[in-house]
């Protein structure tokens, strides 16, 4: 375990962008599915949860979850600062990121609000897959930001 499986995360994000997982809650209509979804797309990756109460990544069900596993700044933390079992993360790059790799979007001056997995990337151009505002194969270039964060995902 431990290994990210790229491809795997890819293909569910392909398979559910437009669509939801009846396994997970549908966040969209109490702040968004984004994150959840994201945090789908690295279970199809790394196939490991983080059951450690309150700083864990898990999902049982809506009431039995960790705040990673759908909240924005909770993901980071726990993708930034994970030692234990499931998904890991480090800050990079526009240059060094890759497909599978996560990216999260601040809208206003407060907190990053939106979570996004690379599912393709070429020369200059990123392209995307999220819920919400679902989207797959979506440039970056189309989001408008007021920043921006890439977490290389290990």
């Amino acid at each position: 375990m431990g290994n990210y499986d790229r491809k795997n995360a890819i293909d569910y994000a392909k398979r559910w962008a437009y669509k939801r997982n009846s396994k997970y809650y549908n966040f969209d209509n109490i702040g968004g599915d984004c994150t959840s979804f994201i945090s789908q797309c690295l279970f199809a990756g790394y196939n490991e949860m983080n059951y450690k109460k309150h700083t864990g990544w898990y999902y049982n069900s809506i009431s039995d979850r960790a705040p990673a596993w759908s909240g924005v700044e909770f993901l980071y933390n726990f993708l930034v600062n994970n030692k234990g079992k499931g998904p890991k993360a480090e800050l990079t790059s526009k240059n060094l990121c890759t497909i599978g790799d996560i990216i999260q979007l601040k809208f206003d001056n407060n907190n990053f609000g939106h979570s996004l997995i690379i599912v393709d990337k070429k020369v200059d151009n990123i392209f995307v897959a999220c819920h919400t505002e679902d989207a797959y194969y979506k440039n970056l270039k189309m989001y408008n930001y007021n920043d921006i964060r890439f977490l290389h995902c290990q």
